[in-house]
């Protein structure tokens, strides 16, 4: 009895090797990537469009960047009150999807004090409706190096920024993030400004495309200098041609990314690949019913 028991787990156990070893030369990595979308992507679909494709094209997570053409989530209907942002996060939350990330439009290089302020508040209403979600993340900008003040006090401006707005959030579920965005996609900067606003409740969003083709840095250098602030990842692909950028499906331009997966791999990044399709600002690209349900498709090349 004892010997067949024992050939049964060697049986068993070789069966699963040769599933292993197939799945490997099929080039399927058994850990998927969490993947999410960004409604920059979508500017004109509901609610209803939004969780159904997220649903059916095989995501994680949503990442929303205004909906329905309304950027300040705050003043969407499907956000505007505690009530209505409890049955969204209910609805979504029962089809198995999360909203991972909340995109608000605040920036953070202001020196002039009503700018400021108006920022500062948008970012600290986008905190509060996260932490109704159930969703980690808020979204800021860097943004600009205004010339009109010396770039170590814009850096300092926008350190303080993420300073008070991780006060704000310190007793929340909700993290803050910058993005690599703007003027402000070199490393040397964005590390400045990140040690500066050392906070628990502070971290970076690595957009790939951004830092590669705007600061030209190549992914693994970037990954290794900015590992310990990223929390959240934005992915697109284009061609550059004459200075300017045509957005393209995933896989289909000169993006380094599988140089920048790799590095996340191996890093053991765990957190959202969300493809930022930017119909909104560019309408000429690909409509979002091609372009969203192709990325995880994609994907799979790289995983």
């Amino acid at each position: 009895m004892t010997a067949l028991t024992r050939r049964s787990a060697l049986k068993t156990t070789a069966a699963g090797l040769a599933t292993a070893l197939l799945g490997t030369l099929a080039g399927f990595d058994s850990k998927k990537p969490l993947l999410a979308f960004s409604t920059l992507g979508c500017p004109n679909w509901n609610l209803d469009h939004i969780l159904k494709t997220a649903v059916t094209a095989g995501y994680q997570a949503v990442e929303f960047r205004g909906l329905a053409g309304e950027l300040d989530l705050t003043k969407s209907p499907s956000f505007n009150t505690a009530a209505q942002a409890k049955e969204t996060r209910t609805r979504f939350a029962d089809q198995g999807i999360r909203i991972c990330n909340l995109g608000s439009s605040a920036q953070l290089h202001h020196a002039d004090a009503t700018k400021r302020a108006k920022n500062l508040d948008e970012a600290r209403r986008f905190i509060d409706l996260a932490q109704q979600l159930g969703c980690p993340y808020v979204r800021v900008f860097p943004d600009q190096l205004p010339p009109d003040q010396s770039r170590e006090a814009t850096l300092q401006l926008i350190s303080e920024g993420l300073l008070t707005l991780g006060d704000f959030a310190k007793n929340s579920s909700v993290t803050v993030l910058l993005e690599s965005h703007g003027e402000l996609t070199r490393s040397d900067l964005l590390i400045q400004i990140l040690e500066a606003a050392r906070h628990p409740k502070v971290g970076l969003i690595w957009d790939i495309f951004n830092m590669w083709a705007d600061a030209h840095e190549a992914p693994a250098e970037v990954y290794r200098k900015l590992k310990p602030y990223i929390r959240h990842v934005h992915v697109k692909d284009a061609r550059i041609a004459n200075g300017k950028h045509q957005y393209v499906l995933l896989g289909q331009g000169e993006a380094p990314l599988r140089e920048a997966f790799d590095s996340l791999k191996a890093g053991k990044y765990e957190g959202y690949y969300s493809f930022e399709w930017e119909k909104l600002w560019h309408p000429d690209i690909a409509e979002p019913e091609q372009a969203i349900p192709h990325y995880p498709k994609a994907m799979k090349a790289y995983f």
